[in-house]
């Protein structure tokens, strides 16, 4: 077991482990003496991570990064013991660290798409605020008759809410454009913005 934490090929791997475990204990401390890592990390994110329809889920982006964290490591321990089962030696990391890397973002996206899925946005937009007529862009999943989806929406202000969406017929497909056209209890209404056909416009005779 010594000889498995002391292999410099596995070290990226363990420090990811290890970076794990300090986070969640100073998260945990920081939790009862109000100074949390978690917070810092949301002030130093760019403005650009933050509003990139990428992250845009409805859990904090910190869990995210513990996501990759994770995926990370076991991804390269997996490529690591596959290597040594075929080798019998264990490659240089620098050989690992890429497609380690890729699997843990594919993992990563992978499961904060499906926990998008079943856990209830944070953010309640305020019925109050008149979104009616208004353009949005559907940011989570696809919505159909009787299944909303979540969507972005930008009020006159320019203050970004999110709203649940559901289309009178037909589906909402992720990402696709839509309008809003009436509120219904707890979601809104929404029509999907065709696209108009330029074929004729763009033909030359």
């Amino acid at each position: 077991m010594l000889e498995f934490l002391s292999e410099s090929e596995l070290m990226p791997f363990h420090i990811c482990v290890v970076a794990l475990f300090l986070l969640s204990m100073a998260e945990t401390a920081g939790y009862y003496i109000g100074v949390r890592p978690s917070t810092f990390l949301k002030k130093i994110s760019p403005h650009w991570l933050v509003e990139s329809p990428l992250v845009q889920v409805k859990f904090s982006k910190v869990l995210i990064f513990v996501f990759l964290l994770i995926n990370f490591s076991f991804a390269g321990y997996f490529l690591q013991l596959v290597m040594f089962a075929t080798r019998q030696h264990f490659v240089a990391w620098y050989y690992v660290i890429l497609p380690a890397l890729v699997m843990a973002i594919f993992f990563t996206v992978f499961m904060i798409h499906c926990l998008d899925q079943v856990i209830k946005p944070k953010v309640v937009t305020n019925n109050k605020v008149n979104l009616l007529g208004r353009l949005a862009t559907v940011s989570s999943g696809n919505a159909r008759p009787g299944f909303s989806a979540q969507a972005r929406v930008r009020d006159e202000y320019g203050q970004l809410h999110y709203v649940q969406v559901e289309p009178e017929f037909g589906e909402l497909e992720f990402q696709s454009q839509i309008i809003l056209i009436r509120f219904r209890k707890s979601h809104y209404i929404a029509k999907k913005i065709s696209i108009p056909n330029h074929l004729f416009s763009s033909e030359s005779f």
